[in-house]
């Protein structure tokens, strides 16, 4: 093991550190940040092999470009459909390399999705703040923001010729529409509000960060419900303001307020809002609050063992040719 250094050629915005998040510090109004992606992040280091929920960098659309100046690492590339280039080398994301001194590492994005995440086999030395490197976008705070010319360092750096090739995608994110369960405020709605949420299609609008995404849509019209005390907000509460525009706050949210929640997106399916792109149609469905927890519970055991699965060493190439039936029968003439 060694140290890997990068500089940053380029860097889109929001492009920043996040490990895991700071949870238990909403009471004294700050938010929990971390990955916009939760399973795409906990998968690019389950890849490497590393302890979950070390710190990465998150990418957004705008991308992330960095020359390797010294010394060599196994990264992970995991969350859309990105653009991964290395020198002349072109793939995608959901796989596992590794840079060398000289080589550039592009990523960008592709067809889909809105987030990457770019993990290595060894420790990213970033900032911390109140116990965390997660990066609260609005303030800064924390890991800090990507800028062009900053030098990145990655401490105890590991080459890992056991775990290189595409991985796996995760088969446990349904399609369809994202489920929802009612409230907390739904009764300060007017009549056919909610109904209307969650029949009629909406879209993404430009006005998405990490602190939440604004859609576009039928109206959800209020009922006298603007002057109700602020409160506590979650991840993936549906807010509501004075116009009927929903918004779904997501990792960087405020932790208080006061304009009325028409729903809350159960916690798996946000991994999957999120990926989502400005213009792209977005439906929602109700569930219950007994069928939500049962969904989130099969969900994350579901995402247990397809971590499980993906940490494991798959050898060196030698080996992995070794395990492969490549004769398949012989024929005599």
């Amino acid at each position: 093991m060694g140290e890997a250094d990068f500089n940053v050629s380029f860097a889109g915005p929001l492009v920043t550190f996040q490990d895991a998040g700071r949870p238990g510090n909403m009471r004294y109004g700050v938010a929990a940040s971390g990955p916009m992606d939760r399973l795409a992040f906990d998968a690019a280091h389950a890849a490497l092999g590393n302890a979950a929920g070390l710190t990465a960098i998150e990418i957004s659309l705008g991308g992330l470009i960095l020359q390797c100046t010294t010394g060599a690492v196994t990264v992970a590339i995991t969350g859309g459909d990105f653009v991964v280039k290395r020198g002349g080398q072109k793939t995608a994301s959901w796989t596992v390399l590794t840079i060398r001194k000289g080589e550039q590492l592009s990523i960008s994005a592709g067809t889909t999705g809105s987030w990457a995440y770019l993990a290595f086999s060894g420790r990213l030395d970033a900032s911390e703040w109140l116990g965390s490197r997660a990066t609260h976008s609005t303030s800064g705070f924390g890991g800090g923001v990507l800028q062009a010319g900053q030098t990145i360092k990655v401490l105890d750096a590991a080459i890992c010729d056991d775990r290189l090739g595409d991985m796996p995608r995760p088969g446990i994110m349904p399609d369809g529409a994202i489920r929802v369960v009612s409230g907390p405020q739904d009764q300060h709605f007017a009549d056919g509000s909610f109904a209307r949420f969650v029949s009629e299609t909406f879209k993404v609008t430009g006005a998405y960060d990490r602190m939440g995404m604004r859609l576009s849509g039928p109206p959800l019209d209020l009922d006298a419900a603007l002057s109700i005390p602020s409160e506590p907000i979650v991840r993936g509460s549906v807010q509501v303001s004075g116009d009927g525009v929903p918004t779904v706050l997501l990792a960087d949210h405020q932790t208080t307020g006061g304009y009325p929640k028409i729903a809350t997106v159960i916690s798996c399916d946000t991994d999957r809002l999120v990926q989502f792109r400005a213009g792209e149609a977005v439906r929602f469905t109700s569930i219950s609050s007994p069928q939500a927890i049962e969904v989130v519970r099969a969900f994350q055991s579901q995402k247990v063992e397809y971590l499980k699965d993906i940490s494991v060493p798959r050898g060196s190439l030698e080996q992995r040719l070794m395990r492969e039936n490549l004769i398949h029968g012989c024929v005599y003439e």
